[in-house]
């Protein structure tokens, strides 16, 4: 783990390899290790940088409001921390590709590619926003314990809940580590995101949207809603896998990420 500070607030990291730069933004409520399985796969070819956005992992919370354009721009500049100057592959997943799309609005000239994994364009109706303010007063009250409840069972998969209790248990023990204020930061941001649909005709990038096939949380009507809005986008859905495709199938899921990464041309 490194860390550096940014815009005032230190952020922790991982940089792992050499060659083109691969920059992993972690889901909703877990932390840059669930990319762990990602990195070492592209290390011997590929420089991978994942990233705890502000409040999570090891990263400070600090004071700003916590939104998806705001880690978009913490991104950034840990990137203009670390030397990276060219255009870089973002992978996104979940909440991370709701920082992705922050990154087209503010940011589309750094972006070599993107991947899209379990996530989508349009905002959270009332009742969902509803829903997660009161989930984020809860969580700084009662801890994690809530959402925990909550997530857990609608983060994985069927197959996975059913054959994979060690991948289960690795979620919650992540989930578990979490700030409850970060979490409830993170949360009154998640409600607040803008709609990303109107960007998603102006993606000119190389695009891969991934949906794990059994995912309830961003259905496949969701992946394929991105798909037919994103110009020349590639769709990949990972069967026996849920919300979480990269650590429930880790290897369906890098044989998709190498492939396009492959078509980039290293």
């Amino acid at each position: 783990m490194m860390r550096t500070t940014v815009k005032g607030v230190s952020l922790a990291y991982d940089d792992e390899g050499t060659g083109s730069p691969v920059v992993f933004v972690h889901a909703f409520p877990l932390n840059r290790t669930m990319w762990r399985g990602q990195v070492d796969a592209l290390r011997g070819r590929w420089r991978a940088i994942a990233v705890d956005l502000r409040g999570f992992g090891e990263s400070e919370l600090g004071g700003e409001p916590f939104t998806m354009d705001g880690c978009a721009d913490d991104v950034f500049a840990l990137l203009d921390e670390l030397g990276v100057n060219e255009p870089v592959v973002l992978v996104g997943l979940s909440m991370g590709g709701y920082v992705a799309f922050g990154a087209v609005r503010r940011h589309a000239h750094r972006l070599r590619a993107l991947v899209l994994a379990d996530t989508r364009a349009e905002p959270d109706a009332e009742e969902a926003r509803a829903g997660r303010y009161d989930l984020a007063r809860r969580v700084q009250s009662e801890g994690m314990a809530p959402v925990i409840e909550g997530m857990l069972p609608r983060l994985l998969g069927e197959t996975t809940r059913t054959r994979r209790p060690e991948v289960a248990a690795r979620v919650k023990a992540l989930m578990q580590a979490a700030s409850p204020d970060g979490v409830a930061a993170a949360l009154r941001g998640l409600a607040e995101r803008p709609d990303s649909r109107p960007d998603l005709a102006r993606i000119t990038v190389p695009t891969l949207v991934v949906a794990g096939e059994e995912d309830v949380m961003t259905n496949l009507d969701s992946a394929r809603a991105l798909h037919e809005a994103i110009p020349g986008s590639q769709l990949a859905v990972i069967p026996a896998a849920g919300h979480l495709p990269n650590l429930e199938t880790p290897g369906e899921f890098n044989d998709r990420l190498l492939s396009f990464l492959d078509s980039l041309g290293g």
